[in-house]
């Protein structure tokens, strides 16, 4: 019973985090006038406040001296503080700027650029459905090109900085909450500073725009940890298949937002190339779960094998070895 409420609460809080995620482009309009940099500097400096407070409460700090001493560490960290803070900047800047459904294209692409980054840097070798996805990736980037008139380059730079950032988060290797204090940390001082200098110039929206404007801004922190907090209780809970649909709930949430709520034109051009995103991601998702189902058979079958394979216990001295019933 303990372990079913213990899934059950893994899924809710999954959900919770990417239904978050999927509905936060209706979180950033609402801190207009700032700008998208003024915006990403604050979502930075009280990310780390959050954060920090966090860490402060659950008594986990032994991690900081261990990786204050180790200089590689340190500079994936910061990589992956810069790749994290482009994917932040531009999404805020897209949300605000009418580019919803193209922002969400990015999270769509993202799996499949992830994939090929596997190929490419890693050396990874793909299965023959896992070659016909991203094939259909790529078709329907060109697709989706010929429909903007230009490539959708809001959406591939989201998914390849998000990629990359994904790929420095698995060579850290840090818990969640830790590593977003350690990337936070890493940008505090010039996300600070650009609010300091935006301040004297008599710029920042900070001060100018009403205390409820600073409230919402001061709560970007808020909108940023909450989702990974609840995705870090997901991720001990449920099954990584499990994550991996639910993490198509963002974008299909930005999608629909942009459709229903911003009233972003689709043309059809670009309904066939969101049709073949998606049709890729359906070939991805169904040849994850083959694999894994063909997996379980097998570590079944190899554990059927060494228990056949095992050797019996000697019968105690005088006792009849046990026979075969029939």
């Amino acid at each position: 019973m303990k372990g079913i409420n213990e899934q059950r609460a893994g899924l809710l809080s999954g959900i919770g985090a990417y239904g978050l995620w999927g509905l936060v482009p209706l979180f950033w309009p609402l801190l207009k006038p700032a700008g998208a940099i003024e915006i990403l500097a604050h979502r930075m400096v009280w990310s780390l406040g959050f954060v920090a407070v966090a860490l402060l409460v659950l008594r986990r700090w032994s991690w900081i001296g261990e990786l204050v001493r180790q200089p590689r560490k340190l500079g994936l960290i910061s990589v992956a503080a810069a790749t994290i803070t482009v994917n932040w900047g531009l999404y805020i800047w897209s949300v605000n700027n009418g580019h919803v459904v193209e922002a969400s294209l990015g999270y769509f692409i993202n799996p499949l650029v992830t994939i090929a980054m596997g190929v490419l840097l890693l050396g990874e070798r793909l299965r023959p459905v896992q070659w016909v996805a991203v094939g259909t990736g790529f078709a329907a980037v060109l697709v989706l090109a010929i429909g903007y008139g230009r490539p959708p380059w809001i959406s591939l730079v989201l998914a390849f900085s998000f990629a990359t950032y994904g790929l420095m988060k698995k060579k850290v290797d840090m818990g969640g909450l830790e590593s977003l204090t350690a990337e936070t940390a890493v940008m505090f001082v010039p996300a600070l500073g650009y609010l300091l200098w935006l301040g004297a110039r008599g710029e920042s929206t900070f001060t100018s725009a009403g205390a409820g404007h600073a409230a919402l801004l001061a709560s970007a922190g808020l909108v940023t940890a909450v989702p990974l907090v609840l995705f870090g209780a997901a991720a001990i809970r449920v099954p990584l298949s499990t994550l991996g649909l639910l993490q198509y709930l963002a974008p299909v949430f930005q999608f629909v937002l942009g459709i229903l709520y911003f009233h972003e034109a689709m043309p059809p051009e670009r309904w066939a190339g969101f049709a073949l995103v998606w049709l890729a991601l359906i070939l991805l998702t169904w040849d994850a779960f083959r694999t894994a189902r063909r997996t379980r058979i097998q570590v079944r079958e190899a554990r059927q094998a060494a228990r056949r394979q095992a050797p019996r216990p000697n019968p105690p001295a005088g006792e009849p070895a046990p026979q075969a019933q029939i």
